[in-house]
């Protein structure tokens, strides 16, 4: 992910757009990166925010993202174990695909239902 895509060939799909969409399509990262579009959260928001998720899969996610520049961890002032996750500008320029996947979700449901009347 750390490389721009020299490809605008949408017949073939570079390596740079693989990993990304593979990064993004992981396991809860979406969601993480959605939960997070609104501002910095605590681990304990971001936790009540996504149900079924683990606290270890969500450590590792986050860590994942912090990793790849998506995301900053802060220790908040008062106490080294209060910790709080916020997007990036890298992750932030995620905000339109991610409303982009929003909508496509909103416009395929439409369509569902209106081939299910018929």
């Amino acid at each position: 992910m750390n490389q721009p895509c020299k490809c605008k060939n949408t017949s073939h799909i570079c390596n740079n757009f693989h990993d990304t969409i593979e990064f993004i399509g992981r396991r809860w990262m979406g969601v993480i990166l959605y939960t997070l579009m609104p501002g910095p959260k605590r681990y304990h928001e971001i936790v009540a925010s996504i149900p079924g998720i683990s606290d270890r899969l969500l450590t590792e996610r986050l860590n994942e993202l912090v990793k790849e520049g998506l995301v900053t961890k802060s220790f908040l002032e008062s106490s080294t174990k209060k910790v709080e996750y916020e997007l990036t500008p890298s992750g932030l320029a995620l905000k339109e695909v991610m409303l982009a996947v929003r909508n496509w979700i909103e416009l395929r449901e439409v369509l569902q239902n209106k081939i299910e009347s018929e």
